[in-house]
């Protein structure tokens, strides 16, 4: 019966969890509509760092929050001091652990999950980043759009040639067939 007690409440902080991440990714993405309402076309260098500052540190505020989600029910079960259930809490949740803290035997399997979990929304956070990152590039300069690091590609009769750091490949179109010089 433990262990499903344990199991349940592990749940819910991970939906919960999950559940703040989509709020606030959402409430992000509904705040850069109403405050670009024709799009983030041209906001050139100043406006595009200040933007990119802003929505770094509201995705760090997100975090805190999560982690004092987590902390509400370390702080409830486990630690005297919030304190402590912060600090246990931070160091789970950025995968760093706290080897001076310690749960009850019985739940010691929180800590590990919040990380997994803390991995996870951090993931999402860097992808939401890179996602207005890209259009940021995408929109200051079209030219950019779809390329692969490191290689460019460009059309010559009816073939496109593929260029990239250690190959050129020479894809023909109607024939289907590929040169490649090393």
């Amino acid at each position: 019966m433990t262990f499903i007690h344990q199991g349940s409440v592990t749940i819910i902080l991970v939906m919960l969890t999950l559940i703040l991440q989509s709020v606030g990714m959402a409430v992000l993405i509904q705040w850069l509509k109403a405050q670009f309402p024709n799009g983030i076309r041209q906001l050139g260098l100043f406006r595009s760092i200040l933007l990119v500052v802003r929505f770094t540190t509201l995705l760090v505020c997100l975090h805190m929050l999560e982690i004092l989600l987590w902390a509400s029910f370390y702080r409830w079960r486990f630690f005297a001091s919030w304190e402590a259930a912060l600090y246990f809490s931070a160091a789970n949740y950025s995968t760093v652990g706290a080897g001076d803290l310690f749960l009850h035997k019985l739940w010691r399997i929180a800590g590990p999950v919040e990380s997994v979990t803390g991995v996870l929304m951090c993931g999402f956070s860097a992808s939401f980043l890179f996602a207005i990152v890209t259009r940021l590039v995408e929109l200051e300069d079209p030219g950019l759009a779809g390329l692969d690091a490191g290689a460019h590609s460009r059309k010559i009769g009816g073939a496109i040639e593929q260029i990239g750091s250690r190959q050129r490949e020479t894809v023909n179109p109607r024939s289907a067939s590929i040169a490649v010089d090393r």
